[in-house]
C-alpha cells in the first residue's frame, strides 16, 4: 500500500478518536510565513518532499495565489503525525494574511479549536497580527506562538544573544497583552503563551528548523548554538537536528485542545440552544452517535463536483447519501459525497464524525454560516459568523455581451456564496450590478473569478462606500400616512459612542428586540435605564425606541414600523447610502381604529417620512470609510513617506524609531488610497513595508460634503441636491 493510501486509512481510523484530533488554523500578518510553515508540516507528514518544503506553497493552489505570491483563500488539509507514541489527526487550515481577505480568517476560526499565530521576528507584532489574535480569541480559539524568520535577525541584522532575547521578550509580551485583553475571562491566564512550557517556538520556516525550551532541553542546543549554525551557513544541518515539523506539531499536540476539550466551552458561546437537550449534550461530548450538527464555514465551487461546503461537525456523523436540513434557509438537500481535504484534492470517506472538518458535496443552497442537521431531528441555528470589517469599496460590473446577462446574475450570486464578505446589488432593469469588497485587491480577485467562470465583464473605476448620519438632533417630526388617518412623531439624535461600539463589538446584537432581556446589555453600554427597556430594534448600528405610553393599536403595527425603519436606514435621504449610528425615538402616535386604514400602504410611507424628515432637520452629514496605514521605512525616507500620507488627507497618529527604521502609524480616507501602493514604493524607492487595517467611518470634512453628495447622487441618477425636510413632512 502506498504511503498516501496508508495515511488515508489512518485518517479514517483517527476520525473516531477525538482525543487524538487537533483542528488548527495557521494565522498571521501578510508575508510572515504561514504558507511556508504549512508546507513544512505537509512535508513532515510525507505529503510533499522535504526539498520542496518552504518553496512549494502547496496550499496556494489557486492560479491567482501562485501569480501574486499571497494566500487568498483559506485552504484545508488533513494529515497524520506521530508524536511520542501516538498518531494524531491534524486538520489544518492555512489562512490569508492580507487585510482584504480577513473574512476567510474569521470563518476558519469557527472550524478550528487552536491557532498557531506566526510572527515575523524582524517585523514583530503587526496590525494584522492583532486582528488575527482578535478573530481567534473572539471565537474561543486558543493560540500558540511561532516566531519565524529568526535567521534574518542573525544573518541580516547581526543581533547578539542578548539582543535576540530582548526582541523575543518584546514579541511575547505584546502577544500576551493581546491575549489578556481579548481572551474569554476564564481563559486569560491559562491561555498566555510561555517560553518555559513550550507554547512559544522560534525558527525559520524557510530553512525548515524550529526550537523551543523542551526541545532545547532534549537536544542540548541553546541560542548561542543557533547563532553559530546560522552564521556558518549550516541551517540544513540544524533542520536535521531540530526539524520544524516535530517542534511545531509537538507544541500543537501538547498545548492546543482536542475537540473533547474544546467543545464543552466553545459550543455554549456559538450555539444558544438548550445545552441540556440531546443535541446540546451530543455537541458538548463530541458524540458521533448524537443528532447531526454541522456549521458551514466556507463554500467553494469545483468544476467537476459543483458546490463544496466545508464545515465543522460539532455533533453526530455526516454521512454520504443522506437527506439533510439547512436550518437557516429552511431547505432540504441530499449529500452526494462527504470526505476530508487533502490540500488541492478531496478524499471521500463516506462518513465524517463529530470533531472533524468535513467537505460536503450536494448541500445545494448552503452558504457560510449555515447550520446543517438531520431532517428528522431539527436543531437551533449556530450563531452567525461576525466579520470584523465591512465592504468599503464598490465597482459597477456589466456583461460585455448582453446575452451573458442572465449568466452574469447567476455567477454573481455564486461568487457571493463563495465569499460572504462581498456585497452584491443586482439591478435587473438597468443591467448594472454593484460589487462591494474590502479593498482594491479584493475586487481585482472577484473580477478575475467572474471572468474565470465564463462571463466577460467590464468594471467601473472603484467607488467608495459612504454612510449617512446626523451631527445634531431634531424632533418631534410628524410623518403622516397617505390617507392622513395615521401619524407618527419621531425624534433623532446621534447614538451614544459607547452603545455604537458595543453593537460593533457584538456585545449588543443587531436585530429586533424581544421582551426586556436585552435591557441590561444596553444599560451596561451606557444607555439610560428608561431607554434601555424601550429598545425595539437594533439595525445598522442604530436603534429604534418606543418612548410612547398607552397608544392604542401600536403593538399591531409594530412589525410594520420596524420594517419601515429598517428600509429607511438602508437608503438614506442625503445620498441613498446606508444610515449609521443614530437613535430614533417614537414619542407619540395617532392610529386609525379600523385595521383596514392602518395597513402596510399607510404605515410604511409615514414612518419613512418621519425618519427622513428628522434626519434632514438634524444637520445631516456623510461619513467616509477610513483605513489605518502602517509604514515601516528607513529614516532617510521618513519625510517622503509622511508627505505621501498627508497629501491624501491623512493624519499621522504616531511615529516610533527603532534603529535606523521609522514606524509611522496614520489614518487615511479610503477614497484617497487608490494608487497608494505604487506611490509609496516610488516615494521610498521600494524600501518601505506597509499595511492597512480598516478603521470604521468618520465624518467627511464639511468643505467636501456638498461636492461628494452631488457626485454620489449624479452617479445614482438622482437629482443633484437632496430633498429638504419639507418634502417629507410638509
Amino acid at each position: 500500500m502506498s504511503r498516501r493510501n496508508k495515511m488515508i486509512e489512518k485518517i479514517k481510523e483517527l476520525m473516531y478518536q477525538p482525543e487524538f484530533i487537533r483542528n488548527i488554523g495557521i494565522v498571521a500578518h501578510i508575508d510572515h510565513g504561514k504558507t511556508t510553515l504549512s508546507d513544512n508540516l505537509l512535508a513532515g507528514a510525507g505529503m510533499i518532499s522535504e526539498e520542496l518544503a518552504g518553496d512549494a506553497r502547496s496550499l496556494d493552489f489557486d492560479e491567482q495565489e501562485a501569480a501574486r505570491g499571497i494566500t487568498i483563500d483559506a485552504a484545508s488539509v488533513s494529515m497524520v503525525h506521530k508524536f511520542k507514541d501516538n498518531d494524531y489527526l491534524i486538520n489544518l487550515i492555512d489562512t490569508p494574511g492580507h487585510v482584504d481577505f480577513g473574512g476567510d480568517v474569521t470563518r476558519a476560526m469557527r472550524a478550528v479549536d487552536g491557532a498557531v499565530v506566526v510572527v515575523c521576528a524582524v517585523e514583530g507584532i503587526m496590525p494584522q497580527t492583532e486582528t488575527v489574535f482578535r478573530q481567534a480569541l473572539k471565537e474561543n480559539v486558543r493560540p500558540v506562538l511561532f516566531i519565524n524568520k529568526v535567521d534574518r535577525l542573525i544573518n541580516e541584522l547581526k543581533l547578539d544573544p542578548q539582543e535576540l532575547q530582548n526582541r523575543f521578550v518584546k514579541i511575547i509580551a505584546e502577544s500576551n497583552k493581546l491575549i489578556k485583553n481579548m481572551a474569554p475571562e476564564d481563559k486569560k491566564d491559562n491561555w498566555k503563551v510561555d517560553v518555559a512550557d513550550g507554547s512559544v517556538a522560534f525558527g525559520s520556516a524557510y530553512h525548515n528548523w524550529a526550537i523551543n525550551v523542551p526541545i532545547m532541553q532534549r537536544s542540548g542546543l541553546n541560542f548561542k548554538d543557533i547563532i553559530d549554525y546560522c552564521n556558518e551557513d549550516r541551517q540544513k544541518e540544524l533542520a536535521q537536528k531540530v526539524p520544524i515539523t516535530e517542534v511545531l506539531l509537538g507544541m500543537v499536540v501538547e498545548h492546543l485542545p482536542s475537540p473533547l476539550d474544546s467543545q464543552p466551552y466553545r459550543v455554549p458561546t456559538i450555539w444558544d440552544g438548550d445545552i441540556e437537550s440531546e443535541e446540546g449534550q451530543g455537541m458538548i461530548k463530541t458524540s458521533s452517535e448524537g443528532p447531526l450538527a454541522v456549521m458551514v464555514t466556507n463554500v467553494s465551487v469545483d468544476k467537476h463536483a459543483g458546490e463544496i461546503a466545508t464545515g465543522r461537525v460539532y455533533g453526530g456523523t455526516m454521512e454520504k447519501g443522506t437527506e439533510i436540513f439547512l436550518v437557516g434557509s429552511h431547505a432540504k438537500a441530499r449529500t452526494q459525497q462527504v470526505g476530508v481535504f487533502f490540500g488541492a484534492e478531496r478524499v471521500n470517506t463516506d462518513k465524517v464524525p463529530a470533531g472533524n472538518i468535513v467537505a460536503i458535496t450536494g448541500a445545494k443552497g448552503a452558504i457560510a454560516g449555515e447550520t446543517i442537521c438531520n431532517l428528522d431531528k431539527k436543531i437551533k441555528e449556530f450563531e452567525g459568523i461576525e466579520h470584523i470589517s465591512e465592504p468599503v469599496v464598490t465597482v459597477a460590473v456589466e456583461a460585455k455581451n448582453t446575452k451573458d446577462l442572465p449568466k452574469l446574475i447567476e455567477v454573481l450570486r455564486q461568487v457571493a456564496k463563495e465569499d460572504p464578505t462581498i456585497r452584491i446589488e443586482i439591478n435587473e432593469e438597468t443591467g448594472e450590478h454593484l460589487v462591494s469588497g474590502m479593498g482594491e485587491l479584493h475586487l481585482e480577485i472577484i473580477t478575475y473569478r467572474i471572468n474565470e467562470k465564463g462571463v466577460e465583464i467590464s468594471t467601473s473605476e472603484p467607488i467608495v462606500v459612504y454612510r449617512e448620519t446626523v451631527a445634531g438632533s431634531a424632533g418631534p417630526v410628524e410623518g403622516k400616512s397617505p390617507n392622513k388617518h395615521n401619524r407618527f412623531y419621531i425624534e433623532v439624535e446621534p447614538l451614544e459612542q459607547s452603545v455604537y461600539d458595543a453593537i460593533g463589538e457584538n456585545t449588543i446584537k443587531e436585530g429586533r428586540v424581544k421582551g426586556k432581556e436585552s435591557a441590561n446589555a444596553f444599560m451596561e453600554a451606557g444607555l439610560e435605564k428608561d431607554q434601555a427597556r424601550r429598545v425595539w430594534d437594533v439595525y445598522n448600528r442604530s436603534i429604534f425606541l418606543n418612548m410612547t405610553r398607552g397608544i392604542q393599536y401600536l403593538d399591531e403595527v409594530r412589525e410594520l414600523l420596524l420594517e419601515g425603519f429598517e428600509s429607511a436606514l438602508d437608503h438614506g435621504p442625503i445620498a441613498n447610502e446606508k444610515v449609521l449610528g443614530l437613535k430614533f425615538k417614537l414619542v407619540d402616535a395617532k392610529l386609525h381604529e379600523d385595521a383596514v386604514h392602518r395597513g402596510p400602504a399607510q404605515v410604511l410611507p409615514s414612518i419613512r417620512k418621519a425618519i427622513f424628515g428628522s434626519i434632514m432637520l438634524a444637520q445631516p452629514a456623510l461619513l467616509e470609510p477610513i483605513q489605518k496605514v502602517f509604514i515601516s521605512t528607513p529614516q532617510d525616507y521618513m519625510g517622503n513617506a509622511t508627505r505621501e500620507v498627508q497629501n491624501r488627507r491623512g493624519q499621522i497618529a504616531d511615529m516610533e524609531q527603532d534603529g535606523d527604521m521609522v514606524a509611522i502609524e496614520s489614518k487615511v480616507p479610503v477614497a484617497e488610497m487608490f494608487g497608494f501602493a505604487g506611490d509609496i514604493r516610488s516615494a521610498t524607492e521600494g524600501r518601505c513595508l506597509w499595511s492597512t487595517e480598516n478603521a470604521g467611518f468618520e465624518r467627511l470634512p464639511n468643505e467636501l460634503q456638498k461636492q461628494i453628495i452631488r457626485q454620489i447622487r449624479e452617479r445614482k441618477g438622482l437629482s443633484s441636491e437632496p430633498y429638504g425636510p419639507d418634502h417629507y413632512i410638509g
